[in-house]
């Protein structure tokens, strides 16, 4: 009887499987995790009040930010004007230099603003020359500086910007960082914008990658602008979502299969009040 029982249990758990619960259906959303936003979306207006701030970013819908408190306001006060509003705090940044020399402050400072995960944006290197070396000191520091976030509750990750993607054996540099750090230690963020702008395929990157990723910077680019691998480019091409090049119905799709659960729109175009309303529709808009 036991054993019959057993039998029902473990058949039941195959019809309810999580991929069953979550199939998608025609109609479904594409955006099906809150709306977040990165801090350098609201540059400009941190410098107006940051009571003023977010109370705007209240009102556009946004519940997730990816930050640390705006210059003059104390980590305890912004948390405190996140919460009043209803916005979460699920992860910070910090520079490459203090991960690599004291990954410990690093974490501290996760740990006061609630964060469960620091990511770091840029890997220092000679502009549009990222090279082996620059990427085999990335990967010291992110196996080590991870590994100590880990051992604190926190988790690391890359946040590819597009320099990343110069030829190498029979990849890229962005493979040989990935196949050479610890996934238990280091995990990826991809803005999607900038992997494009460097020559990369977002969703083809989503798909071979899997749940390496934790996360996704969402923005779109310029239809014909100039692309290359220096990992910058003018706000005249940053464009709404829906506008640019980027195809997001296809990167939305792979991010949903891997079960991404952040995403933080950053718009780094000079219009970001006007844009913000149109990507956030954009984003609504799609559907399966």
């Amino acid at each position: 009887m036991k054993n019959i029982l057993t039998l029902l249990i473990l058949s039941l758990a195959w019809i309810i499987t999580p991929s069953e619960t979550k199939a998608q259906k025609k109609g479904d959303p594409m955006l099906q995790v809150p709306l977040g936003f990165a801090s350098y979306t609201f540059r400009n207006q941190w410098k107006k009040g940051v009571p003023e701030a977010l109370d705007i970013i209240q009102q556009m819908g946004f519940t997730e930010f990816e930050g640390g408190a705006p210059q003059g306001v104390s980590v305890e006060d912004f948390k405190k004007m996140l919460a009043d509003r209803g916005i979460s705090l699920p992860s910070t940044g910090t520079g490459f230099e203090q991960l690599e020399s004291d990954p410990q402050a690093v974490a501290d400072r996760a740990k006061a603003l609630g964060a469960k995960y620091v990511m770091c944006a840029w890997i220092p290197h000679q502009r549009g020359q990222f090279s082996k070396a620059d990427a085999d000191r990335a990967i010291k520091a992110f196996n080590e500086g991870g590994k100590v976030l880990k051992d604190n509750g926190i988790i690391f990750k890359y946040h590819v910007h597009g320099y990343e993607f110069q030829p190498y054996g029979k990849g890229t540099l962005f493979d040989y960082l990935v196949e050479n750090t610890d996934p238990d230690y280091v995990s990826l963020q991809m803005d999607v914008m900038w992997t494009h702008f460097g020559g990369g395929d977002p969703a083809a990157l989503l798909k071979k990658y899997g749940k390496r990723w934790v996360s996704l910077h969402l923005k779109d680019f310029r239809k014909g602008a100039p692309k290359d691998m220096t990992g910058l480019t003018g706000p005249e091409n940053d464009v709404p979502l829906g506008q640019g090049e980027l195809d997001f119905p296809a990167i939305l799709r792979e991010a949903n299969k891997i079960a991404i659960k952040h995403m933080f729109i950053e718009d780094e175009g000079d219009h970001e009040l006007e844009a913000l309303p149109k990507s956030i529709a954009y984003l609504k808009s799609l559907r399966y």
